[in-house]
């Protein structure tokens, strides 16, 4: 395929992306309200021997993963406007899961009661998660396109870690945050959790999404110089659009 096929109509690598951004995203809100517990070997100062996190923390740390790859590849406008739309889907999954759950269930149904339980979000989550996703995913493309404004086509990874590493930690601070204490103190729906539990929660999460961050840039690696490879891409060409 040469580069103006590429231009002219969406790739293989591009859908892919975006099918990989997009299935991630919807994972982590269906899988938001569990709480994971994982036990440590030691005991760290703030969560002790036992790390607590959403259950969709595994599936939203893909959504960077997806994000940054798109980013090298398309640029920033074009990973921006994945983003966006992104978040705008989110609306798009959480009033099917509504209506679903609103809808009256046929007697050989399971539980309808069951069913909300483990399907809808509460208030608190769809804010606290909205709010962190919209915040945190802009940011993650603007540092990442910002650092390699400095560095050019080089260190890839250094732009893959420190953008996620810290559009990770927005995140956090800004889910937990609100869907555990400023949204049930403002809207009185829910109990505010502990600050100990709080913290503990922020740590827990962070500390996965850190490892994943780290972990994953081999496979960024792996993913950019075989899209660049296929589709005879360079590295500058989608940062010079």
């Amino acid at each position: 395929m040469n580069r103006t096929e590429a231009r002219g109509a969406p790739t293989i690598a591009q859908v892919a992306l975006i099918g990989l951004f997009v299935t991630a995203l919807v994972t982590a809100q269906l899988t938001a309200s569990k709480v994971l517990a994982f036990e440590l070997p030691v005991a760290l100062p703030v969560t002790g021997a036992q790390l607590a996190l959403p259950g969709a923390a595994l599936a939203y740390a893909l959504t960077f993963l997806a994000s940054d790859c798109y980013t090298e590849l398309y640029g920033r406008r074009a990973a921006q406007i994945v983003v966006n739309v992104g978040f705008v889907l989110n609306f798009v999954v959480l009033a099917l899961v509504w209506s679903t759950i609103a809808a009256p269930a046929a007697p050989s149904s399971v539980d309808p009661a069951a069913f909300e339980t483990a399907l809808g979000a509460s208030t608190n989550v769809v804010l606290g998660s909205l709010l962190a996703y919209l915040v945190s995913q802009n940011w993650d493309v603007i540092v990442f396109h910002r650092i390699r404004d400095y560095t050019g086509s080089e260190k890839l990874w250094l732009r893959n870690i420190a953008s996620t590493a810290s559009s990770q930690a927005i995140d956090t601070v800004i889910f937990v945050s609100v869907a555990f204490a400023v949204a049930p103190a403002a809207l009185g729906v829910g109990v505010v959790l502990p600050t100990d539990v709080i913290l503990s929660l922020m740590v827990g999460q962070y500390l996965l999404k850190l490892a994943i961050a780290l972990l994953d840039t081999p496979i960024v690696y792996a993913i950019v110089s075989l899209v660049r490879s296929r589709e005879g891409l360079t590295a500058e060409e989608a940062h010079a659009a």
